[in-house]
């Protein structure tokens, strides 16, 4: 298996985009954050080639226009994505993605919607495992009281995203 990486600079930090043979993107991680990208993969494909393609899915140019704000709520319609998550994990970033620009919801809110109101910290784990960020939009969950909680790209990044939202 071959995957090709690409580096993309934000204003939150430099990210790793991976995309399969497919072009299908894996992972988007902050570089900061590279244990956790580097875990997951491994988690995904036992063994595997790294290449570099620049700007797959013209990803590059996507991130750019969610971080200016130019149509930023449609900025990755149709972007091919693969997850690979097991059935609980895809269901819970199916809700994430359906979590509109703008908006936040609970931990719990996010149990309910993914079928499972009582496994909260179960989709607060899944929600930790979610290998795209920002466009599978996990920084969306806040604590049930409004607060800020849980984020793998760490709380500024969170509260930046959502500020960049309009959601805080």
């Amino acid at each position: 298996m071959k995957l090709y990486f690409d580096t993309i600079t934000t204003p939150l930090g430099d990210m790793t985009a991976v995309a399969m043979e497919s072009g299908a993107i894996c992972l988007l991680d902050f570089r900061d954050c590279q244990d956790r990208s580097e875990a997951l993969l491994k988690r995904r494909f036992a063994s595997f080639d790294r290449a570099q393609r620049k700007n797959p899915q013209a990803i590059r140019d996507r991130m750019g226009d969610y971080f200016t704000g130019g149509n930023a709520r449609t900025t990755f319609d149709g972007l091919l994505l693969d997850t690979d998550g097991t059935p609980f994990q895809n269901a819970v970033w199916k809700v994430l993605g359906e979590i509109p620009y703008g908006e936040t919801i609970s931990y719990s809110d996010l149990a309910r919607r993914a079928s499972s109101p009582r496994a909260v910290r179960a989709v607060g784990s899944a929600n930790g495992q979610n290998p795209i960020s920002i466009i599978i939009p996990c920084h969306r969950v806040i604590a049930k009281n409004g607060t800020l909680a849980g984020y793998a790209g760490g709380m500024d990044r969170k509260r930046k995203l959502l500020t960049l939202e309009g959601s805080l």
